[in-house]
Formats: C-alpha cells, sequence, structure tokens
C-alpha cells in the first residue's frame, strides 16, 4: 500500500467574518476555513501525517509517527504526563488496517477539522505497534478517506475500504450523514463497524433496526434525542421565557430522525414541560431563503427557537432571523451550534446562543491511549496546530474504542467473535466510561443492543475578553454528569 506524505503545516489564514444574508456553503467554508484542511503533526508527536487530498486515501501507519505509545505489553513508558505500555518481546503480527471516513470537506467539514491530527495522534501513541487478543504485536495502519460531506460517497468509499483496502475494521462520525452510510455496507457485507458522534435513533431506527432485531455488526455510543431534550430543558429552566418552542429541522437523516412525531425533539420537549409553538414542513439543504420558517415563527410567539442544521444552513437561517425581526430569549441549533466556526461567521450576534455540548476540555474524563486529560489533549491540539479547541476532538474515542476490540479479539483474521468481544466493551475514553456489559433496557444507558449512551451537557458560547487569542469560547451551563464542573448559567441573548 503506498505512503503519501502531507507536508502542509502552519497556521490557516485569518478570514473575514462578516457575511450578508445568503451563504453559500463554499463561501462559509472559506469564513471558517475548514475545506479540504490538513494538518500536520507537531513536534511532540513527531513526524507528518500522510495525505492524498480531499477525493484520495490518507494513509498512515503507526511504525513512522512519533513517540508516544500505547498499552499492549510490559514496558511502561511515560507520555504526555501519562503512563502507557508496550510490548516488546511479543511475536510480530501483520497490519492492522483502521478504515477512517471523514468529512474533510463540504457542508460538514467542521466536523472534520481536526480529524487529520486525531489520526496522527492515534499513531504517535500506537507506534510501537498494538497487541491483540492472538498474542502478537501488530502494526496499525489508518487509511483516512473523505466523504465530501456526500452520503453516496460515503457508501462508495466504504465499499472501497472493504473491498479493495480489506480494512479489518471501519469507523466514521460526524452525523447520520456521514455514519448510516458507511454502517449500512459494513452491515450488509458482515465487517466491523464502529461510530460515535451521531445520535442513537437515527443510527439504529433511521437504519430500520428494532429492539427485536438489532444490528450484528454495526455499533456506536453517544448521545439520544431525549439526552438533547433534557439538557435543554435543565438550562433553558434557568431563566424565564414563556416555555414555547419552535422548531427547524432539515430533510436529511438526522433532520428527519429530530423531527419524528414519536421520537424527535419535540416529544422529549413536550414531556419536559414544554410546547411547541411551531415546527414547519423540512426544509431542502442546502437553502438560501428561509423566509418562510421565520414568519411562521415570528407569528408563533414562541421566545425559544430550536432544531438542527449544517453550518451553511444555520448561517443562512440565522442572519435572515435577525435582519428580519425574529429575536428569541433563546437560540439553540444543533450541529451547526458546535462549532466556533459558526459563530465567527456570524459574529457577534451568535454571543448567547447556545446548543448541546458533546464534548469539552473541562469534561472530567482521560484518553485511554494516553491518559491525558480532556483539558490536556485539547491544549496538545491547539499548540500543536494553532486552532481553537473544537468539540469534534472528542471523536477521538471511536478511535480508543476499536483498538480496545481489537486487543481483545481472538484472531483479527476470524471476524466471528467480532459482536461478542464488542458487547463485552466496558472501558473508559476521552468520553467517558464505555459500558455495554449492562443490562439492554429502554430508558437506560444502553437502550438497545448496539448502543450505549454517554452523558452530555448544554453549553453557551461568549465573548472572550479583548486582546484573547481566539474571540469566541463556549462554556457549560447544564451537565447530565455531576462530576462535569459548571461553572455558568444560561444568559438570555443579547443581540449586537
Amino acid at each position: 500500500m503506498d505512503e503519501h506524505s502531507d507536508k502542509t503545516k502552519g497556521k490557516e489564514d485569518e478570514k473575514d467574518s462578516g457575511v450578508g444574508r445568503s451563504l453559500s456553503r463554499r463561501d462559509f467554508l472559506r469564513l471558517a476555513g475548514v475545506a479540504g484542511a490538513t494538518v500536520g503533526l507537531g513536534a511532540g508527536l513527531g513526524g507528518l501525517v500522510a495525505a492524498c487530498g480531499g477525493t484520495a486515501a490518507t494513509t498512515t501507519t503507526g511504525a513512522t509517527v512519533g513517540p508516544t505509545t500505547t498499552a499492549g505489553g510490559s514496558t511502561t513508558t511515560t507520555v504526555a504526563g501519562s503512563t502507557t505500555t508496550v510490548a516488546t518481546t511479543a511475536e510480530a503480527g501483520r497490519p492492522i488496517i483502521i478504515g477512517a471516513i471523514s468529512p474533510l470537506t463540504g457542508s460538514l467539514a467542521a466536523f472534520g477539522g481536526p480529524d487529520k491530527w486525531i489520526v496522527s495522534y492515534v499513531l504517535a501513541a500506537t507506534k510501537d505497534g498494538v497487541v491483540c487478543g492472538d498474542g502478537k504485536n501488530h502494526p496499525l495502519t489508518i487509511n483516512q478517506q473523505d466523504s465530501q460531506s456526500n452520503p453516496n460517497r460515503v457508501a462508495q468509499v466504504a465499499g472501497d475500504l472493504i473491498f479493495n483496502t480489506k480494512a479489518d475494521v471501519i469507523v466514521a462520525s460526524s452525523s447520520p450523514d456521514t455514519v448510516n452510510p458507511a454502517a449500512d455496507q459494513c452491515e450488509a457485507n458482515g465487517v466491523p463497524f464502529l461510530a460515535n458522534f451521531v445520535p442513537w435513533q437515527p443510527f439504529f431506527f433511521g437504519r430500520k433496526a428494532t429492539p427485536a432485531t438489532p444490528f450484528k455488526w454495526t455499533w456506536m455510543f453517544h448521545f439520544g434525542l431525549e439526552d438533547a431534550a433534557q439538557v435543554r430543558v435543565g438550562a433553558w429552566n434557568q431563566i424565564p421565557t414563556n416555555k414555547m418552542v419552535d422548531l427547524l429541522f432539515p430533510n436529511d437523516a438526522d433532520g428527519v430522525a429530530w423531527a419524528d412525531a414519536k421520537t424527535g425533539l419535540g416529544v422529549a420537549l413536550t414531556a419536559g414541560g414544554y410546547k411547541i409553538a411551531s415546527q414547519p414542513a423540512l426544509f431542502q439543504s442546502p437553502s438560501d431563503d428561509f423566509t418562510a420558517q421565520i414568519s411562521a415563527f415570528k407569528k408563533s410567539g414562541a421566545e425559544i427557537v430550536s432544531g438542527i442544521s449544517v453550518p451553511p444552513d444555520y448561517v443562512n437561517f440565522y442572519n435572515q432571523a435577525i435582519q428580519q425581526g425574529l429575536k428569541p430569549k433563546v437560540f439553540s441549533i444543533a450541529k451547526a451550534g458546535l462549532f466556533h466556526e459558526s459563530i465567527e461567521a456570524i459574529g457577534d450576534n451568535a454571543v448567547n446562543t447556545s446548543d448541546h455540548n458533546v464534548w469539552h476540555p473541562t469534561y472530567p474524563y482521560k484518553s485511554a491511549l494516553t491518559g491525558q486529560t480532556c483539558q490536556q489533549f485539547a491544549d496538545q491540539y491547539t499548540s500543536e496546530t494553532g486552532k481553537q479547541w473544537t468539540q469534534p476532538l472528542g471523536q477521538l474515542g471511536k478511535y480508543e474504542w476499536a483498538i480496545d476490540v481489537l486487543k481483545r479479539m481472538p484472531s483479527i483474521d476470524d471476524k466471528s467473535s467480532f459482536p461478542t468481544v464488542v458487547a463485552q466493551t466496558k472501558f473508559d475514553n476521552i468520553n467517558g466510561p464505555i459500558d455495554f456489559t449492562q443490562p439492554v433496557k429502554a430508558g437506560t444507558t444502553h437502550p438497545v443492543l448496539n448502543v450505549f449512551k454517554i452523558k452530555i451537557a448544554y453549553g453557551q458560547w461568549i465573548k472572550l475578553p479583548a486582546g484573547s487569542k481566539y474571540k469566541y469560547d463556549q462554556v457549560l451551563v447544564f451537565a447530565q454528569d455531576p462530576n462535569v464542573p459548571v461553572k455558568n448559567t444560561l444568559q438570555l441573548m443579547k443581540y449586537a
């Protein structure tokens, strides 16, 4: 397999954050500085992460990257304040290939912004190999493919990873548009698949599974729509509103799940004491005109606007809402609201917008690969890339999980044990504790066989003081996990 080198290093040019009434996907990506970005490995990881551009694979191997090591045998090495172990005497095994699918370009590129750096981090942590359940020390290769934020391309590159690359396991994150098509390919072809950073309802029910007929090969951990509602209610209850909510959803896999009349966000918000005042028909993405939705929201009388959208649609909707006089007390749009890039593209008008939070540097968890805390992990990312921390750094968790499963596989050449091994997963990682050994029961953290739910929080965007390195940041105002430090309370919107 050819190995390529991406020698692109350094910070991206600063961009003007002003936008007009309508913003195209290309304009958003230009402003956000995420389209086709490649990140070089810093001195702490030593070496460069390989890349082949937007449409080709990024294939890198642990043997070529820096000094950090991971669990396997008996020799102890201290790295970045953590202690990990490496096998020095285990018999050499064949290379393991992890196939990774990321939206490095396109409308979901903010999700994929740190992905190349995350791959470099994983490879540095496993440069001495991974000792699997067969007792052999296997070098690790990660073949990373760009989904281009296109579900059809996801299915295509997943097929390539299965049939041409012969990946031992495939991983994906970044919304159902990235995860579901890849998971479908793996389920159909008997290939192990692991995911995070996707709500469990579209992953499970959206792919036609039922509690009685679960998947065999495709598994995930993350949050559910009920959790998104719970943290919203917990935060929104901190301020006075009329408890009426307008909801905005796109016509895609994510939007369909969030809008579902039986299991969607509105149902859970209603159970929490809020009334859905308006929920227009699903809009077609991309969209540059939200006049109809804004008009409906202005008539509804609701003081809260929530929903989901990709960043370009979010920026268009938000700017048009302000221009047309829609100024709710709470503005909470998921997916796009995760990213600093979305806030920077709008400017000060986005201060005090809020959204559920799926990863934060202050979370009290540690990397299963290096033992670094969330804060140390985020600080290393900033130090080596010059970029501000971003929630998708938590996507490291799917690699930690894949390696945990591989270390317990009796034979990497015999995939038949995978369903049993993954169902026995019980470990802590950068996203918190994962325990698939808990009983499967609706309403718990293990609601269906293939899903485990982590704890999430709710965050609000603030403007940092003059002279700060970055302009905006997100602070936590509510958390499901009582161990997560919450030092702020939700504030009403203040429009610039």
